[in-house]
C-alpha cells in the first residue's frame, strides 16, 4: 500500500510540470469590415518548425474564438472562411505573451483581392531565378544612417573586409552596379559607401557575363562576379546627401561630403573627402595598365609600365603604414533617353595622397654555425595625384544591332624621396655588410584610350557577329637620382652607385577582334573568333654619371639603353558551347595567338627577333540539380612569356646588392589552373553553404 501511495505522488509530480507549461491562450475575432459581419471562421494553430497541427477550432456566432491550453513556443494561426482570402500570420507564446489577442481580424472576399491584400507571412529573404541570388532587404535590420555596405554584410555568403573589399561565395566582387549601371566607374565603395541602405528595393548577386556572350547568348566561359543594388521607385527621384567630419587628438581630422539627385532615369553625384587619419576616400581605383617594367603579356601583347612601384592613389591605400593625407574628389552622371535606346555613362575623378613614412626593423636568422643580425631603417616621402575623365556612350539601333563607345583619359603625377640605411653582423659583432641609399623619384604620365564594339543578330536564333576596335595611347617621363654604397667583407668588395636616370616611354596599341558565333543544333553552338593586335614601344633609359659634385653628364652605357619593341599579333579560337536544358552548361574550347616579337637596340643597332604561339585551353562546367544549388568547375591554361627586362641583355643597376642581366633564351612558362565551386542556399531561413577550391601549378 506504501508503494502504491509513493508511485501515485511520484506520478503527479511528473504531470504537474507539464500541465503547468500548458498555460498559454489566444482570444480573438473574425469579421468582414465591409459588409460589417461576423464569420464563424475555422482557426487553426500550427506548430512553426514542422507546420503539424496543434489546436484547432471554429469561430462563436459573434465571431469571437478562443484556444486555451498552449505551450510556450512558435506557432502559426491559419483563418479560413469559405470564398474568403486565407489569414496567415506567425506568433510567439512565453513568459512576456502568456494570452495572446488578435483583436479583430479582417478578412476580405476574393472577389475584393486585387483592391486589398490581407495575407500575412514572413519575408522571405532569398530568393533565386536563374543565376541570379535575389536578398530582400525588408529581412534584414536596417538601422538610421546605413550604408549599403551595413546591409551587405548581413547577407549569407557576402564578406566585405575592412578595406570595404567585398567576396562573394568565395569569390571577389570587382563591380557593384546601381541599377544596373556603373556609379563612379569601377570602383565598388562609391556604391557601398555613397547610397543609404534604407534605399534599396533589392540586392542581386549572379556572375555578370562578358558582353560578347550577354549578346549572343552563348556562353563563353568569362564571368564577373556582380552586386546590381536596385533602389526602391519612390527612391529614384529626390536629393539625398550627408556631410561628415571629426577631428581627434594629435592634430588627425576626416571630412566628408556626399550629393546625390535621382530623377527617373538621370542621375548626378559629386562626392569629396579630406583625411590624414588613414582613411584614403570613398575609394579612387584605377586599372590603367601603368607601373613598373615592361613585358609581353599573356596575349603577346607588351605591356608597358613605368615610374617607381605601384601607385599608392590607385591601390587605395598606403598599406597602413605613415601618416597619409588624402584628398579626392568626383563627379558622376548618367541618363537613358529616347525609349532606352540611347545612354550616356560619365564620371571624373581628383586625387591626391601623401604619405611619410619611417621605418625600423631588427632581423635575427639563426645559421648551423653562427648567428647574422640585420639592423636597417628607412624614411620615404611619396606624392601621388591622378586624375581621370572617362564616358560611356551605348545606343540601340534595333534589337538586332547596337554599338557601345567607350573613351578615357588620366593624367599622374608621382614623387617619392627615400633615403636609409642597413647592416648585418655576426653574432659576435663582426661585420658581414652594410649599405646606404638615396633615391629621388619624379614621374608624370598620360593615359588615353577608346574602344568601340558593335554588335548584330541575324534571323537565325543564336547567329551573330560582333566586332570589337580598341586603342591605347600612353607617355611617361621619369627622373631617377639614385645613390647607394654597398660593401660587403668578402673580397673586401665596394659597390657605389651615384647616377641621375631619366626614362622616357610611349606606347601605341591598336587592337581589332572579330567574333561569329554559329548555333550547330538547339544545344550546341560554335563561337569563332580572330584577333590582330599591333603594340608599338618606345622606351629611352638613360644612365649618367658625374663628372663634377652635381653634374650627371658622363653616359654609363653598360646601363643605358634606347630600345623600340613591335610585337604583331594574330589570334585564333575555337569555343564550343552544349547546354543541356536548364541544369547543364558546358564550354570547351582553346584560342592560339601567334606572335612576332621584334627588339631594336637604338643604340647600336642590333635587332632581336622571337616567334611564338601561345596556347589557352578553357574549359567550363556548371551544374543547377535545383535552383538553390549551384556546382562550377573551371579550368584555364596559360602561356606565360618572360619579360623584357628578363631577356634584354642590359644591366639593371637600380639594387647595388644584385645586378640582373636578361637571357635572351629563356622559354615561355604554362600554367594549369582549376577551380571547383559548390553554393547552396535555403531561401525560407537565408542559411547558406558555399565550398571552393582551387589548385594550379
Amino acid at each position: 500500500m506504501k508503494l502504491f501511495g509513493l508511485a501515485a505522488i511520484a506520478l503527479c509530480l511528473c504531470t504537474l510540470p507539464s500541465v503547468a507549461q500548458n498555460v498559454y491562450n489566444i482570444k480573438g475575432a473574425t469579421v468582414d469590415t465591409a459588409l460589417k459581419i461576423n464569420l464563424t471562421s475555422s482557426i487553426t494553430v500550427m506548430d512553426a518548425k514542422d507546420s503539424i497541427l496543434y489546436k484547432f477550432t471554429r469561430a462563436a456566432n459573434d465571431g469571437s474564438f478562443s484556444i486555451t491550453g498552449l505551450p510556450a513556443g512558435r506557432f502559426i494561426m491559419l483563418v479560413t472562411y469559405p470564398d474568403y482570402v486565407d489569414f496567415v500570420e506567425r506568433f510567439t507564446l512565453g513568459q512576456a505573451n502568456k494570452e495572446y489577442d488578435w483583436g479583430n481580424i479582417k478578412m476580405s472576399p476574393k472577389a475584393r483581392l486585387l483592391q486589398e491584400v490581407i495575407i500575412k507571412s514572413e519575408v522571405i529573404p532569398i530568393k533565386i531565378n536563374g543565376d541570379t541570388t535575389n536578398f530582400n532587404p525588408k529581412a534584414y535590420v536596417i538601422q538610421p544612417n546605413d550604408k549599403v555596405e551595413d546591409l551587405l554584410r548581413q547577407l549569407p555568403g557576402i564578406q566585405i573586409d575592412k578595406d570595404g573589399k567585398i567576396t562573394a561565395q568565395g569569390e571577389p566582387v570587382p563591380k557593384v552596379l546601381l541599377d544596373g549601371e556603373e556609379f563612379f566607374g569601377d570602383d565598388p565603395k562609391l556604391v557601398t559607401r555613397n547610397i543609404r541602405a534604407d534605399m534599396v528595393g533589392n540586392i542581386q548577386l549572379y556572375d555578370k557575363k562578358s558582353d560578347q556572350a550577354a549578346f549572343t547568348g552563348i556562353d563563353d566561359g568569362v564571368r564577373t562576379k556582380t552586386i546590381n543594388i536596385q533602389l526602391k521607385e519612390d527612391k529614384k527621384t529626390g536629393l539625398f546627401g550627408k556631410i561628415e567630419a571629426g577631428i581627434g587628438n594629435s592634430g588627425y581630422y576626416e571630412g566628408q561630403g556626399i550629393y546625390n539627385k535621382f530623377k527617373a532615369k538621370e542621375k548626378f553625384a559629386l562626392y569629396g573627402t579630406i583625411s590624414n587619419d588613414g582613411k584614403v576616400g570613398l575609394g579612387l581605383q584605377d586599372n590603367d595598365r601603368i607601373g613598373t617594367g615592361a613585358q609581353i603579356g599573356d596575349d603577346g601583347g607588351s605591356i608597358t609600365n613605368f615610374g617607381g612601384g605601384g601607385s599608392q592613389l590607385d591601390n587605395e591605400t598606403y598599406f597602413g603604414r605613415g601618416l597619409p593625407q588624402s584628398k579626392t574628389a568626383g563627379v558622376h552622371y548618367d541618363n537613358k533617353w529616347d525609349k532606352d535606346s540611347e545612354t550616356i555613362n560619365t564620371n571624373y575623378k581628383i586625387g591626391s595622397l601623401d604619405v611619410s613614412t619611417d621605418q625600423n626593423s631588427l632581423t635575427t636568422r639563426i645559421l648551423t654555425s653562427s648567428l647574422q643580425n640585420t639592423a636597417a631603417n628607412s624614411h620615404s616621402d611619396s606624392y601621388n595625384f591622378r586624375q581621370k575623365l572617362d564616358a560611356i556612350y551605348t545606343k540601340t539601333f534595333s534589337p538586332e544591332s547596337n554599338i557601345k563607345i567607350n573613351v578615357a583619359g588620366t593624367e599622374k603625377n608621382t614623387e617619392n624621396n627615400s633615403n636609409g640605411a642597413s647592416s648585418t653582423t655576426n653574432g659576435d659583432g663582426s661585420l658581414i655588410s652594410r649599405n646606404t641609399y638615396s633615391d629621388d623619384t619624379k614621374t608624370h604620365s598620360k593615359i588615353f584610350n577608346a574602344d568601340a564594339f558593335y554588335s548584330k543578330r541575324f534571323k537565325k536564333a543564336g547567329r551573330t557577329i560582333s566586332w570589337d576596335v580598341n586603342g591605347n595611347y600612353s607617355e611617361s617621363n621619369s627622373t631617377d637620382y639614385n645613390k647607394s654604397d654597398y660593401y660587403t667583407q668578402i673580397n673586401a668588395k665596394y659597390a657605389l652607385i651615384d647616377q641621375y636616370i631619366p626614362i622616357n616611354a610611349t606606347t601605341l596599341v591598336l587592337n581589332s577582334n572579330i567574333t561569329y558565333t554559329e548555333p550547330l543544333t538547339k544545344k550546341f553552338a560554335l563561337t569563332f573568333n580572330y584577333g590582330f593586335r599591333l603594340n608599338n614601344t618606345v622606351q629611352d633609359k638613360e644612365s649618367y654619371n658625374q663628372s663634377s659634385p652635381g653634374i650627371y653628364n658622363i653616359l654609363d652605357s653598360v646601363t643605358s639603353n634606347n630600345y623600340k619593341y613591335n610585337v604583331l599579333t594574330n589570334q585564333l579560337g575555337a569555343v564550343f558551347n552544349y547546354r543541356g536544358g536548364t541544369k547543364t552548361v558546358l564550354t570547351f574550347g582553346t584560342r592560339a595567338n601567334s606572335v612576332q616579337f621584334k627588339q631594336i637596340n637604338e643604340f647600336t643597332g642590333s635587332i632581336y627577333k622571337r616567334d611564338f604561339i601561345d596556347w589557352r585551353p578553357q574549359v567550363t562546367f556548371q551544374y543547377r540539380p535545383a535552383n538553390s544549388i549551384t556546382v562550377d568547375f573551371k579550368y584555364n591554361g596559360n602561356s606565360t612569356q618572360p619579360t623584357i627586362f628578363q631577356i634584354q641583355p642590359v644591366t639593371t643597376n637600380t639594387d647595388a646588392q644584385n645586378l640582373y642581366i636578361g637571357n635572351a633564351n629563356l622559354q615561355p612558362s604554362f600554367s594549369h589552373s582549376f577551380n571547383l565551386i559548390y553554393y547552396s542556399v535555403k531561401q525560407l531561413t537565408g542559411q547558406s553553404i558555399d565550398v571552393n577550391g582551387s589548385f594550379s601549378f
